[in-house]
């Protein structure tokens, strides 16, 4: 199965994990989907376990993302799935640590995985171990001033193992990001700070892989993904609703066919 197929069994998963959870935030999912999916299918080692390279879910709101990726690349069994949001199921709404295999921080309070991350990614370096951390962060998380902390400090560390990537996909909770704050030059921000940046379309599988592949210059790397919220399925693209809405039968059945 190639990267795209991956991708797309990705989404079909989510939509059932969101219909059978009632639970929203579909379209977030979605706009890192494709990011996932080659960091887990492509680029990080998790083989052994016990030295794999470590995956940090920032935008913890997402978390259907992480569950149907962690499932298809056979790190979460079907059980554990499916009780995703129900009495006595073992996957919460927003990431936990302690829920599952594959879930290495609890997410979902906004500006909190970055900087656990950046503080895993300095352990590895102390400890001489190689090891590197991969954290997907969202525009409007990015924020928090937590975020701009572990930013400004991170370079100062050296920090080479750690890599960031940005969905931005420019639409968060209440609308546009640029429209909430004064967010661009995004990249001007971050090269600034003194981080390795990229910018590429967060939905080219190839772009996303050559942007994981690309050195760091000893420095921490953040690429900055042009991403779209609901990406691929029309109805759900770039639309804030999806932000909200729970996936009906009829949603379903219209989404999966979409999906193919």
């Amino acid at each position: 199965m190639d990267l795209a197929e991956h991708a797309k069994e990705i989404r079909k998963t989510i939509i059932e994990l969101a219909h059978s959870s009632k639970i929203p935030h579909v379209g977030s999912a979605f706009s890192c989907t494709d990011i996932l999916t080659v960091l887990y299918f492509k680029k990080m080692r998790l083989d052994p376990w016990e030295n794999r390279d470590v995956f940090i879910l920032s935008k913890g709101h997402c978390e259907a993302a992480l569950y149907s990726t962690l499932f298809h690349k056979g790190i979460l069994d079907e059980q554990t799935l499916a009780g995703y949001c129900k009495n006595d199921g073992a996957l919460p709404s927003h990431l936990d640590r302690f829920s599952a295999r594959g879930i290495e921080v609890s997410t979902g309070a906004l500006g909190h995985g970055f900087n656990m991350g950046l503080g895993m990614a300095y352990g590895f370096k102390k400890k001489h171990e190689d090891r590197s951390v991969y954290a997907v962060i969202g525009d409007g998380e990015s924020q928090e001033g937590s975020i701009w902390e572990g930013a400004l400090f991170a370079p100062k560390l050296g920090l080479d193992n750690f890599t960031v990537v940005l969905d931005y996909n420019n639409l968060q909770g209440y609308g546009r990001a640029r429209d909430l704050c004064e967010y661009e030059p995004v990249q001007k921000k971050w090269d600034a700070f003194g981080w390795t940046t990229y910018s590429i379309d967060g939905h080219d599988l190839g772009q996303i892989e050559e942007a994981l592949n690309a050195p760091h210059h000893g420095r921490p790397k953040i690429i900055i993904a042009c991403t779209t919220k609901g990406k691929g399925v029309s109805f759900m693209e770039d639309k804030l609703i999806w932000h909200y809405y729970i996936v009906t039968d009829e949603i379903r059945e219209k989404a999966l066919k979409e999906l193919g």
